[in-house]
């Protein structure tokens, strides 16, 4: 029985108070299990909120999973239940059973502030601490410089599951630790500044590849402990590689054992299912409205952020959360107070989220996955944005992949694609995702998108990164694309690492390598991602030749790259593109080189400017196009 002699509470006035207000973004540290030892006490502190209880028991292997003989106590009016049980510990596992005040309701609920569960399909809470000794101190000193506006930004996102098994006998998951000097060593080796795992939360069901947590505190069991994830992630800072969490705060499964219909009220959801189920994913939507669930999710953010070093959240699904029709049809959503379709709730909740990130981690970034036109989605909350660092292009990603998928001999009627983002590309903190999403339900992969023979795909491909990289933005490239992958991403399979045994796939993955290396050492290509003066069209309306030249810049005027790019099979020779300096102009990059699998079109590693005026510019290279190509040259004084 818990002990009542040994009345003993984390939870101050003030906790509840701020708690009730939706103010409290540290619940982590009061709610949940909480070992104690203190003098005689020997234990662990368990506390749940669950207003609308009218009793509250902790049931667990420590009590033979008794429903009724550990019952917790309510916290004044808080709608907290809180109680100490005596020689409870690391381990133990445990549960809470739940008696509503309606209809007789009673159910078995994990803990939702657990910071370890039980590996699905289990679905019990184990008593846990924290402790951890980090080595990534230079590292969280300077990060700030590694992912701020003007910094190049290069992310591999991938699925820790997928994307190596062990062995090819032991075909399983790699655990954290297994997982930390193979992929430390691949990003160094690919160069890329970033890693963006799909999320780490715990999740009953695997193939929503994390997206419908339960664990808002917890990391999934599946690779190891908390521990385990704090070696990972300490691992990559030590190797100068940063780590953005995709993180959930637009829904959760409807499992019993999870938030929902958590105390036999919907306390964490609306209860009118035209605001509080997704049709999509069927899954439980957040009452942002309410004071303790705002609490709950910032609480959740700024977790990952504190105790996972996470240099990043990227947020999922904010349409969803935006819009109250999103994917409903006339009359299956409630319109906003002025009788909009705008979610006010959420939008406050998404302002005060990005607000508190800032105020508490002003060197780390929320990035928004956000698919639609929503105005100043990454501008300040003091200007009327909505208060993130960077949000993903999603208008990019559909332009580029469906322009890229067309035969070339009918690109020049759809060049606009190729253009139109310009006119856009400063509104935004944009990053470039060629994501998860794109290469999954019969979307084919990357390669597979592109057309023409086995070449032309790997040169069409080629050419969509060098395109990709000529963008003002930062860059987010799914974990498969760098090298080529023929078949579409599965979740239960690691990807196909053989085939970077064939020289065009790792032809590929060197042209990923080359280009990271470029954009990370060139200020042009990154300084200004986000502003309009580090751009220069040359020519963007060479419909009839499919081809493009721009100019990027640096602040320092002496820091010019000049990219040219051939949406075409057919190389362009003589081809003049006015440029602004006289001078010797060095061929930084060739997608059509013969170490890439190219055909070896070339400038000879570049050319002179000579004083011939093209494109209104003073000077002009007389070029040689490769097919399907992209070249990138920097300006020598």
């Amino acid at each position: 029985m818990a002990d009542p002699n040994k009345k003993m509470t984390l939870l101050t006035e003030q906790d509840l108070y701020l708690f009730n207000e939706g103010s409290h973004f540290r619940l982590q540290e009061k709610l949940g299990s909480h070992m104690i030892s203190k003098g005689d006490l020997e234990g662990t502190y368990f506390a749940v909120w669950a207003p609308d209880a009218e009793k509250v028991f902790v049931m667990g292997d420590f009590n033979n999973w008794s429903k009724d003989s550990h019952s917790l106590q309510p916290k004044g009016r808080s709608g907290i239940w809180e109680g100490f049980i005596s020689g409870v510990g690391k381990g133990a596992r445990y549960k809470y059973h739940i008696v509503s005040r309606y209809r007789g309701y009673r159910v078995d609920k994990a803990d939702p502030f657990a910071v370890y569960n039980d590996t699905p399909p289990e679905t019990v809470s184990i008593v846990w601490d924290l402790d951890y000794t980090w080595g990534d101190q230079e590292w969280m000193v300077n990060r700030g410089s590694r992912i701020s506006p003007d910094s190049p930004v290069s992310i591999y996102e991938l699925h820790l599951g997928s994307w190596m098994r062990a062995t090819e006998e032991d075909d399983r998951w790699l655990t954290y630790r297994e997982l930390a000097p193979r992929l430390a060593e691949y990003i160094k080796k690919l160069a890329f500044t970033h890693v963006q795992f799909l999320p780490l939360m715990e999740h009953p069901f695997y193939g929503s590849w994390g997206y419908q947590v339960r664990g808002f505190f917890a990391p999934t069991s599946r690779y190891g402990t908390p521990q385990d994830l704090m070696y990972l992630i300490d691992y990559l800072h030590q190797h100068d590689i940063g780590v953005i969490l995709d993180w959930v705060p637009s829904h959760f499964p409807t499992d019993e054992h999870s938030i929902g219909f958590f105390d036999g009220t919907h306390l964490y959801e609306h209860s009118d299912p035209q605001k509080g189920f997704h049709p999509d994913w069927n899954s439980f939507i957040f009452n942002y409205g309410r004071a303790e669930v705002r609490s709950f999710l910032i609480s959740s953010a700024l977790y990952w952020l504190d105790t996972y070093h996470a240099d990043g959240l990227r947020v999922d699904a904010v349409a969803s959360m935006l819009y109250l029709d999103y994917s409903r049809e006339e009359g299956e959503w409630i319109p906003n107070v002025y009788g909009g379709r705008e979610n006010l709730e959420a939008i406050t909740f998404l302002r005060r989220l990005n607000e508190e990130v800032y105020r508490v981690h002003p060197d780390v970034q929320t990035i928004a996955e956000e698919s639609t036109a929503w105005p100043m989605v990454s501008r300040p909350t003091y200007v009327g944005g909505l208060g993130f660092g960077m949000k993903w292009d999603m208008g990019w990603m559909y332009d580029t992949l469906t322009y890229m998928s067309k035969d070339p001999i009918f690109r020049k009627y759809h060049h606009n694609q190729l253009t139109f983002r310009l006119l856009y590309a400063f509104s935004e903190n944009f990053v470039l995702p060629l994501s998860h999403d794109e290469v999954v339900h019969g979307k084919s992969s990357l390669l597979g998108k592109m057309p023409g023979d086995i070449w032309q795909k790997f040169a069409n491909l080629r050419l969509l990164f060098g395109y990709m990289y000529a963008q003002p933005a930062k860059k987010l490239l799914f974990m498969g694309g760098e090298f080529g992958q023929w078949r579409e991403w599965y979740h239960e399979e690691g990807l196909d690492w053989h085939l970077l045994e064939f020289p065009a796939h790792a032809g590929l993955q060197h042209w990923v390598k080359n280009l990271n290396q470029t954009y990370r050492s060139e200020k042009a290509l990154h300084e200004l991602d986000f502003e309009p003066q580090g751009i220069e069209w040359i020519d963007c309306n060479d419909t009839e030749q499919s081809t493009l030249s721009l100019i990027r810049k640096a602040r320092s005027a002496r820091e010019t790259v000049l990219v040219v790019l051939n949406f075409t099979p057919t190389p362009r020779y003589n081809y003049k593109v006015g440029v602004p300096e006289g001078g010797f102009w060095r061929e930084l990059l060739n997608s059509d080189g013969e170490e890439f699998g190219g055909s070896g079109h070339g400038n000879f590693g570049g050319m002179d400017a000579v004083p011939v005026e093209v494109h209104g510019r003073p000077y002009s290279l007389n070029l040689t196009l490769p097919p399907l190509g992209a070249l990138f040259f920097k300006h020598e004084r």
